[in-house]
């Protein structure tokens, strides 16, 4: 089956500010620097976010929110993420980058599960990571988020990246009436 089979990825992404350009996007990502990312963080890709990080290397996505049946320290009904990290080394916000997926790890002791692939707007309280505990560092991982403010709770979020992709809706969807008028004056 083709990743994203009816899916329009041209409208996925904003269009890229400077923090952006800055931080999390890089040029479309080769064969090899695809391998030696793999190699370095010990996982194989989902070939959906290869895909999907082929039309834009990392950044904002238009939709920002998923949905969640339970509540995290972000809010009782869904996530948000602030971006995308890109498959390389040279953004801040890339996978192998300075704030990537291994200091995540190392550094702000989240579980050794699998990737980091999403910051949120919580400046690294919590991320979106990729879960091979059940599939292996070879198999088609969960995408699950972490709560570093919730001792480093998990909850489930997709059983694949590309669900998680098709999932996502906007956080505009989540304001309430105090929330909209609270913009409006903005």
């Amino acid at each position: 089956m083709t990743p994203f089979e009816g899916f329009d990825l041209s409208d996925f992404w904003e269009e890229p500010g400077d923090c952006a350009r800055k931080n999390y996007i890089e040029p479309p990502p080769t064969a090899e620097v695809i391998r030696q990312v793999e190699k370095e963080l010990g996982y194989k890709l989902p070939e959906s976010y290869i895909v999907l990080m082929q039309v834009q290397n990392g950044g904002f996505s238009k939709k920002s929110a998923f949905p969640t049946s339970t509540p995290t320290s972000w809010a009782d009904d869904h996530i948000a993420i602030e971006g995308f990290l890109s498959i390389g080394w040279d953004k801040t916000y890339s996978l192998c980058g300075r704030m990537g997926s291994r200091f995540m790890i190392e550094e702000w002791g989240y579980p050794d599960i699998g990737i980091a692939i999403c910051d949120c707007p919580s400046a690294g309280h919590d991320m979106v990571f990729l879960d091979y505990r059940e599939c292996g560092p070879q198999g088609e991982p969960k995408v699950v988020h972490i709560d570093q403010e919730d001792d480093y709770y998990i909850t489930p979020l997709a059983d694949s990246f590309e669900a998680f992709i098709r999932g996502l809706v906007d956080e505009e969807d989540y304001w309430d009436d105090e929330d909209d008028e609270e913009q409006e004056e903005e």
